[in-house]
């Protein structure tokens, strides 16, 4: 029984007990009261009949009328003369009590022991005998009962206003007891918030105690995230500039071309700062790593402003931009192009940088913008100075054919339900299944095949359409959840939680099915969300977690350490992008890097899974690391357990 329920036993009881009390002690000292008046009203009626039967000079026929004639007049249930030995001479009793308004297990709980009133006749000197008068007790009986209601009643109020005043104290009470067990469930669910300080003095000790343990944790928290920040520089990017090295870039633009939500066309720029080796001779070492830096600084710029952006130093002197967007490439390496020779102009006027820019659709294999870029970055060595060569691909079919068209398209397929959903596993350390991610799968045409979202999605993303995409595969997993009870989760597009009616509609969703689908089935979004959408996805939290959905970050990286607000995010877990896993049996800082994050994750109560995993020796390390799940392609051929 919680605390507040045991208080309010205690006050109700305090209160029951009070007015029982009241009234067993009022009921009683009044019957006692009563009783004594009948005592005496008996003692006074006997020597009023005594006076008068002595004035009869010992006529026992006037005596025996007058006390006859006494009785009829009076309440009494009954009078006796007897004589001067103690013999009966007159006796009257009453044969029919009088009713009375007190019901008759009151007057049972509360009889009246009134004895008779007695008084001595007499004829001048002479005794004549002695008159016994017992008057009737309905009349107390009845008033006693009236007095016990009016008292009970009375005492009642006086109870039920104590209990009001209770409720209003225990309610003022209540509140900082709630809010504290609510800081103490944030707490274990890794969300760290401080609270106002009550006025009653034991809450306001407990509240500072928690408020005080909140903030160490946080500060243990940010902490961490800064050494984490710290670590990423150190293992995985440039010691000089700063930006990616060569294998965490090409890590990086793998997972950006393997992803769902991806654009369908977009740009990669490649940059060589021209006769490294001469410039050494001729600037030295210190200005060489001026020009490098001029070089970094133009391209952190773009990875800092525009969120799925990449920059990377391959090499001591090729840099690489990846631009997740179509159209932009031409427009952003001009202004690449303009910025260097503006930056560079006062390190050394005679560097030469070149630039190959490309933009192809997002489908070809990594060899593919490498190659092309590289025959571009080719062309403009053979420039002077700063020197820029742009390469563009056809228009891609879904430009050819025009967007309304694939608009109405994508839109047909959603309002006639042409959907199914992919199933791939995330496993356990067991190879359990943990649950199924489950991308969706559009039938554009009616006769068609069903197409993968990388082919729809970007274009539903742009036409508002990733909201109704994304409800139409929860509805399609809750469905499968209630058919065979294993657990799913959908992607939710960051996009979708612009829609004001999503998380209302997702809501609904969810709240049709049974308890036990409830908890089967989850919502990811990507790393973005957390910082694009916070107090979105904080709702989002707040409305689907009650219900049993569980809540997760997919594509997660480095930029969680961007976070600050990643402890109140609501959360139940990670997954962390392949960009940051791929690799890690051969890596001890990638490793250490992934340890780290484990360490941090864990410290928020969130479970830890990495995603896009390829490689058996990646797996291993990853269980090392004590992840706690893996998906990809070696999750997906493993011998799982049903």
């Amino acid at each position: 029984m919680s605390l507040i329920r045991q208080i309010w036993c205690l006050v109700l009881g305090a209160v029951l007990a009070s007015v029982l009390g009241g009234v067993a002690v009022s009921t009683w000292s009044l019957r006692e009261l009563l009783q004594t008046q009948a005592q005496l009203k008996n003692n006074d009626n006997a020597n009023a009949l005594a006076l008068a039967l002595s004035q009869q000079k010992g006529d026992v026929e006037l005596m025996s009328l007058l006390i006859s004639a006494q009785f009829d007049a009076g309440a009494y249930d009954s009078v006796r003369w007897r004589n001067g030995q103690g013999k009966a001479v007159f006796e009257r009793h009453q044969d029919n009590t009088r009713p009375t308004s007190a019901p008759a297990w009151f007057v049972a709980l509360l009889p009246l022991n009134v004895a008779p009133g007695q008084a001595k006749v007499s004829d001048g000197w002479r005794a004549v005998g002695e008159v016994e008068v017992r008057g009737q007790t309905g009349y107390v009986h009845e008033a006693l009962w009236k007095a016990t209601v009016r008292s009970t009643l009375w005492l009642l109020l006086v109870g039920g206003v104590t209990g009001v005043a209770a409720a209003l104290v225990l309610a003022r009470l209540r509140r900082p007891v709630d809010t504290a067990v609510r800081q103490a469930e944030g707490v274990t669910e890794g969300r760290f918030e401080t609270v106002m300080e009550p006025r009653v003095p034991e809450m306001r000790k407990l509240t500072r105690a928690m408020n005080a343990m909140v903030v160490r944790t946080r500060q243990m928290f940010e902490a961490q995230a800064e050494q984490l920040r710290t670590l990423h520089h150190q293992l995985l990017c440039d010691e000089l500039t700063g930006l990616s090295h060569r294998r965490q870039f090409v890590a990086e633009l793998s997972s950006a071309l393997e992803r769902d939500d991806g654009p369908l066309r977009a740009g990669l720029v490649l940059l060589r700062l021209k006769d490294l080796q001469g410039l050494n001779q001729r600037l030295g070492h210190g200005g060489t790593d001026q020009a490098l830096l001029a070089m970094a600084q133009a391209l952190r710029v773009y990875p800092e402003q525009v969120r799925g952006c990449l920059a990377g130093r391959l090499n001591g002197s090729d840099f690489a931009l990846w631009l997740p967007a179509p159209k932009v490439v031409g427009d952003t390496a001009n202004a690449l192009a303009d910025a260097l020779r503006a930056g560079l102009q006062g390190v050394d006027p005679g560097i030469g940088v070149a630039l190959g820019a490309v933009e192809l659709p997002r489908d070809q294999p990594m060899s593919a913008w490498f190659a092309a870029a590289d025959a571009a970055l080719a062309q403009a060595e053979q420039g002077e100075g700063v020197v820029l060569e742009l390469r563009q691909a056809p228009p891609s079919e879904e430009v050819a054919q025009g967007e309304r068209a694939w608009r109405a398209l994508i839109s047909d397929a959603l309002v006639h339900q042409r959907s199914r959903l992919l199933e791939f596993p995330l496993i356990g350390r067991e190879r359990q299944v943990l649950h199924l991610e489950c991308p969706l799968q559009l039938k554009l045409n009616p006769l068609g095949e069903f197409e993968p979202a990388a082919r729809w999605l970007p274009l539903a993303l742009r036409h508002r359409l990733s909201a109704e995409a994304d409800l139409q595969a929860l509805a399609l997993a809750l469905a499968a959840i209630q058919q065979d009870q294993r657990a799913r989760c959908v992607n939710v597009a960051p996009s979708s939680l612009n829609d004001g009616s999503f998380i209302a509609r997702a809501r609904e969703l969810v709240q049709s099915a049974p308890a036990s689908v409830r908890r089967s089935i989850g919502l990811e979004l990507a790393e973005p969300a957390a910082v694009q959408h916070f107090e979105v996805l904080q709702e989002l939290g707040r409305q689907l977690r009650p219900l049993g959905v569980q809540l997760g970050l997919e594509h997660a990286g480095a930029g969680l350490a961007q976070i600050d607000k990643l402890f109140q995010a609501g959360l139940d877990y990670v997954k962390l992008d392949s960009s940051v896993v791929s690799g890690i049996s051969g890596d001890a800082g990638r490793a250490a890097f992934v340890r780290s994050l484990v360490v941090m994750l864990r410290s928020l109560s969130l479970k830890v899974y990495a995603e896009g995993v390829t490689d058996a020796l990646d797996a291993q390390a990853l269980w090392d690391c004590e992840l706690d799940g893996i998906t990809g392609p070696w999750a997906s051929a493993q011998d799982i357990k049903p």
